[in-house]
């Protein structure tokens, strides 16, 4: 839904802040007619939730600051005079199994200053299909813990409004996030995070900016060396097929052309990328992944020791990952040898999912490193 309204309200030009349209005011009146003597009452909700999706839509936007979600603070007096409060839900399954909910201190040392930090920076980027909106869990553990968060939504992902089908090159589609860099100021670095293809954009983007970042992490992400492009990388695995079933092939120019996006089986994502995840992320998964571009996934990186590495690298190992196998993870390490090699056990393809808090632990280890030593 983000995508749409980001989309839709640039182009009619309509300010997110602008009256509602004569449709919603006549709802409201009608509303009020018929209810009688709680007309006011009625009309009261109607502006409140009016002023809820405003805030939402500026959220979204950037325009206006973050959406205020502390609504139900500011109303729970109202609801108790009105009589007992809603019943909350009667399940009795636990949040999480494998990874139940605990606080960032339970898990970290309660000193942590992450201002003493080489960098106190981190940027996640996103998996092929996946956006920004897949990071939440680990974005409020990070900033919970003091670190300064970003996500990037990639070129025709998230609520990014490109069209997928367009997308002809790796610089294209990774534009976003070598923007960010482009931007930091001279002295700054930062931790880059990329899960699943999102391995070929950073890969890229070091490359391009070394001196800007101080680690990179893959997270089951794609680590190729110079000269390889993820195609080859997914040609060589073994799923089961199941990787090839969950595929649909879009062909916008025309079948006699190369396949211009990659559509993902929405009936096949449970097994095959969340088979450890909660139900309720699937959910969110399901309605926000979009096409993933073929032409970045074509693309052989161009990879330099003097550049691409002298950036330290770290991998992330998912256990019960579908779409890129352990075994597989573990040849691009053997190939490709990052500086350390973490385990999250238990966790699917989705860690920031299945795994938020082993993740979490896990990304807070890597950013308290020290620096290295200059040889």
């Amino acid at each position: 839904m983000g995508a749409i309204v980001s989309c839709m309200s640039g182009r009619n030009g309509r300010s997110p802040s602008a009256s509602p349209p004569p449709a919603a005011k006549r709802r409201s009146s009608v509303s009020s007619r018929r209810s009688g003597g709680g007309g006011a009452k009625a009309a009261e909700i109607d502006e409140q939730a009016l002023a809820a999706a405003a805030a939402l839509v500026l959220g979204q936007r950037g325009a206006g600051g973050a959406f205020d979600r502390s609504a139900s603070v500011r109303y729970a007096a109202k609801r108790q005079q009105q009589g007992p409060p809603l019943p909350r839900s009667s399940s009795t399954r636990p949040r999480s199994l494998a990874d139940p909910e605990l606080q960032p201190q339970q898990l970290l040392a309660k000193d942590l200053n992450t201002k003493d930090l080489e960098t106190n920076i981190i940027v996640l980027v996103h998996g092929g299909g996946f956006g920004a909106w897949c990071w939440y869990k680990t974005m409020s553990l990070l900033e919970d813990s003091g670190f300064k968060v970003n996500a990037i939504d990639l070129t025709g992902s998230g609520i990014h409004c490109s069209d997928t089908n367009k997308i002809s090159s790796l610089s294209e589609y990774a534009e976003p996030l070598t923007s960010y860099l482009k931007g930091l100021g001279d002295a700054e670095k930062v931790i880059l995070v990329a899960h699943d293809f999102g391995g070929a954009c950073i890969s890229h983007a070091m490359e391009m900016f070394p001196s800007k970042i101080a680690k990179a992490v893959f997270l089951c992400a794609t680590m190729l060396t110079n000269g390889h492009s993820a195609l080859d990388m997914f040609q060589q695995m073994d799923t089961n097929g199941m990787l090839q079933k969950a595929q649909e092939f879009v062909y916008s120019n025309g079948k006699d052309r190369p396949p211009t996006a990659i559509n993902i089986d929405k009936a096949s994502i449970r097994d095959l990328l969340f088979n450890q995840s909660p139900a309720k992320d699937v959910t969110l998964a399901s309605v926000s992944i979009r096409p993933v571009p073929f032409a970045p996934i074509m693309e052989k990186l161009t990879l330099t020791e003097e550049n691409y590495g002298s950036v330290r690298r770290f991998f992330i190992e998912t256990t019960e990952d579908n779409a890129i196998p352990l075994s597989h993870q573990q040849s691009m390490c053997a190939t490709n040898p990052p500086e350390k090699v973490l385990r999250l056990k238990g966790s699917d393809h989705a860690p920031f999912f299945s795994r938020p808090q082993a993740l979490h632990k896990a990304l807070v280890e890597i950013a308290t490193l020290p620096p290295a030593k200059a040889s």
